[in-house]
């Protein structure tokens, strides 16, 4: 990930455009600012959202509310509250969401 030069800027995320996307069950609203090759992200997924697909790109994620589990690929799940991240590289660590009460994130990817 490079952050291309630009000045210091602000995001109102309630100004960003809200995208809606089913996932298996439940759904996810990601609020999405490009800058260069790196995607920021406002994430909230509703009650009982569990992701359609498995994920492989890299991240680095907030949990600013509620609690999300994050299940590993052949792997133990991981619960992460409020205020935990997790990082995982491009292409390792193959991880789906999960939320039984909802939950808001800020990633960057």
């Amino acid at each position: 990930m490079e952050i291309p030069s630009f000045p210091f800027t602000t995001t109102d995320w309630s100004r960003v455009p809200a995208t809606h996307y089913p996932g298996e069950t439940g759904s996810a609203t990601w609020r999405t600012l490009d800058v260069g090759d790196v995607r920021v992200r406002m994430v909230e997924y509703s009650p009982g959202y569990l992701a359609d697909h498995w994920c492989q790109r890299g991240h680095i994620l907030l949990v600013l509310e509620g609690e999300l589990v994050t299940e590993l690929e052949g792997g133990t799940p991981v619960t992460l509250r409020a205020g935990m991240t997790y990082q995982v590289s491009n292409g390792r660590s193959s991880h789906r969401s999960r939320t039984a009460t909802g939950a808001k994130l800020f990633i960057v990817d």
